[in-house]
């Protein structure tokens, strides 16, 4: 996790030197919770390019390793998730974001995910049609569509990350930071700079001073190049 109250502070710091503008309280929770979905969606975005590369580059297989170890900070594992006829309604599972990996509990094997288009192809045929050996899931409405059917599931996924806020309480018309009413970030420790410079890019383009939206913006890049040197 990342402390907020140390984002926060070096935030402000940034932002109020040469008198750059004042970020309040609200304005931050609000850059906060945008800045830490944005780098969640760019995990995702990274695995996919880096995914397609030679995986045999060393120097690509250590970036995948770091995204995963980030992600894991955000991972949920499920385990003997019961199924109900041939469907797992796992829209009650509020803090889903993105779905990873759906496991016959009784037998190891992967389900795996194929779309409609993709279903009514393999069970038109004998030799298509999904078996114990070698099922597969329709992400539907009413929840995982299972064929065949299959008693229990594990399933893993990555969590929507919950909304951050630097809670404070007011002493003589002042701020002050309580840790009592705060939320920290949910992302590795590694992103406490990333999540300052996204900060004040946001913070930027709100206060229209494009000095500190070039700023941050480039100290952001200048952050991603080094992290995948």
């Amino acid at each position: 996790m990342v402390n907020i109250d140390t984002v926060y502070q070096k935030v402000l710091a940034f932002a109020n030197k040469e008198q750059r503008g004042y970020i309040t309280p609200q304005e931050f929770n609000l850059y906060a919770n945008q800045a830490q979905l944005e780098i969640l969606n760019q995990y995702f975005y990274d695995l996919d390019q880096f995914g397609r590369l030679n995986g045999n580059n060393t120097e690509y297989s250590d970036m995948l390793n770091l995204i995963q170890e980030k992600l894991s900070e955000l991972e949920v594992r499920l385990v003997g998730e019961t199924v109900a006829g041939n469907i797992y309604n796992h829209r009650d599972i509020r803090d889903i974001y993105r779905l990873g990996s759906v496991i016959n509990s009784e037998n190891g094997v992967e389900i795996e995910e194929v779309n409609n288009s993709e279903w009514y192809e393999m069970r038109s045929s004998k030799l298509t049609q999904p078996r114990v050996n070698r099922p597969v899931y329709v992400n539907r409405i009413d929840g995982l569509n299972i064929y065949p059917e299959i008693p229990r599931i594990d399933i893993s996924y990555i969590k929507r990350p919950r909304n951050v806020s630097w809670g404070y309480v007011v002493i003589n018309d002042t701020a002050l930071y309580d840790p009592s009413i705060s939320v920290a970030f949910e992302l590795h420790e590694m992103e406490e700079i990333e999540l300052v410079y996204k900060i004040l890019k946001f913070a930027g383009l709100s206060m229209k001073r494009e000095d500190l939206m070039r700023g941050s913006q480039g100290l952001e890049i200048l952050q991603v190049q080094q992290e995948k040197k």
